[in-house]
């Protein structure tokens, strides 16, 4: 068995009001120094098998057609 993790994120060029919205609320909280925050998803998978190439191509195809928009999102997909 084996955990796979799917990063989701906005493109760099895509507006994130929510992570401006949590930017300006850190300083109201008491939270110094951070000048950009960019809000994301995570998809945590667990596979029947091994993460072998034919599995994480298979979670690609997963992100590409149901957990990411690719038209504002880029996905990144890593073995945990």
């Amino acid at each position: 068995m084996a955990r796979v993790i799917v990063d989701v994120m906005l493109k760099p060029e895509i507006l994130d009001p929510q992570g401006q919205a949590i930017a300006r609320a850190l300083p109201r909280l008491g939270f110094s120094g951070v000048t950009s925050v960019r809000q994301g998803k995570r998809f945590e998978l667990e596979l029947d098998g091994p993460a072998d190439e034919a599995a994480l191509a298979e979670v690609r195809k997963m992100a590409e057609t149901l957990l990411a928009n690719t038209v504002i999102e880029d996905f990144t997909v890593r073995v945990e």
